[in-house]
């Protein structure tokens, strides 16, 4: 098998500890195994429109690579865009969609700014790979063709050789909860602390992994919601973690909640699942696509934290019910890929793009 040349284009530091980032560095890690190799070409992460200044700098590094495919994150797509389209010579392009067009994390004019540009590249590229069934559902009804799009969703084992938190998590309590997500509105930390806050003083310790700067004025509410006496020593805060810490933090929890209103896949969910810890949140986003209720999950009205407090005082105190619930997840997350799955699904799809493409200009 001649090895793959991908070159993917996504914006600031590759390095980036979170999922879309993540999900690129775990690919790039086992290219070699499937015959690849992949180079980052990175847009600069100023405030939007300005990384698309650099878009001369990028095509550099872009020919520089010579890549067999260009794979586009969906965070630069619109940025991007415009420079691909107006560059010839360029190999095959890709787009790897961890978003829908406009992303999720905006403001409303910036969101429709971006969706304009972002559905203007997308009709130009050869094939889509998309993160999870919902987006992939959401692209459809979009009108993007079915036939252009590939749902390669990431892996559930968060880390080879898990490293174990210390101490006991439950703290004597009767169960230890568990969230990984970053401080911002859409995860909805400050609704699952009041949820939580609910639940009587002994029922549970929630302890709290992700990086707590992403939206500073967010996460000042949430220190300051921290401080207030119902939670004063039943919330442990931790931090970014490694991601093998982070596969210690699935190991020794009993549940996994996370309120997030807009979750494309959902990476953390199936890791959860994958080390058997029945999952809680919204039905909203992928959720309902990895765990159905009351199977191997909990996944309750957006908004009603009411039903968010039962559910976790649930699972808190019927250890029955929580034992069979962790069974199901784990057998549920069983059918879900590995990181070596999902990128033998990815380097195929693109090898098989570069391969139609050759054989296509080989043509008379």
């Amino acid at each position: 098998m001649t090895d793959l040349a991908v070159s993917l284009l996504t914006l600031g530091d590759p390095a980036t500890m979170t999922g879309g980032y993540l999900y690129h560095r775990r690919v790039a890690d086992r290219a070699p195994r499937f015959g690849a190799r992949v180079d980052f070409v990175s847009l600069p992460s100023w405030r939007f429109p300005l990384p698309a200044l650099a878009g001369a700098t990028m095509l550099r590094r872009i020919r520089a690579a010579a890549p067999d495919v260009l794979l586009v994150d969906s965070i630069v797509a619109g940025l991007a865009g415009p420079w691909l389209a107006a560059t010839r010579g360029l190999p095959p392009i890709a787009a790897i969609l961890h978003q829908p067009p406009g992303g999720i994390d905006h403001a409303s004019g910036r969101q429709r700014a971006q969706a304009s540009l972002d559905r203007a590249f997308y009709k130009r590229v050869r094939r889509m790979i998309v993160a999870s069934e919902d987006l992939a559902n959401t692209l459809r009804g979009q009108g993007f063709d079915p036939a252009l799009l590939a749902v390669v969703p990431p892996g559930r084992d968060a880390a080879a050789e898990p490293v174990d938190p210390p101490g006991d998590l439950r703290q004597g309590r009767q169960v230890a909860i568990l969230s990984v997500g970053n401080w911002m509105a859409r995860k909805g930390l400050l609704d699952l602390l009041e949820a939580f806050s609910n639940l009587p003083p002994g029922a549970a310790t929630l302890h709290l992994v992700g990086d707590e700067t992403v939206e500073p004025g967010y996460a000042a509410r949430v220190r300051a919601r921290l401080r207030r006496p119902d939670l004063r020593d039943r919330v442990v805060t931790h931090g970014v973690v490694t991601p093998a810490e982070v596969a210690g933090f699935y190991r020794r929890a009993d549940v996994f909640a996370l309120a997030s209103t807009r979750e494309p896949y959902g990476t953390v969910y199936g890791e959860a699942m994958a080390a058997g810890l029945p999952v809680v949140g919204w039905n909203a986003g992928n959720l309902p696509h990895l765990a159905t209720h009351g199977v191997e999950g909990l996944a309750v009205p957006p908004g009603d934290r009411v039903a968010l407090t039962a559910a976790l005082l649930r699972l808190a105190t019927d250890d029955a019910y929580r034992t069979a619930m962790a069974t199901a997840a784990r057998r549920k997350a069983d059918t879900f890929p590995t990181w070596d799955d999902t990128s033998r699904m990815l380097f195929t799809e693109l090898r098989a793009l570069a391969e139609h493409t050759t054989v296509r200009e080989a043509q008379p």
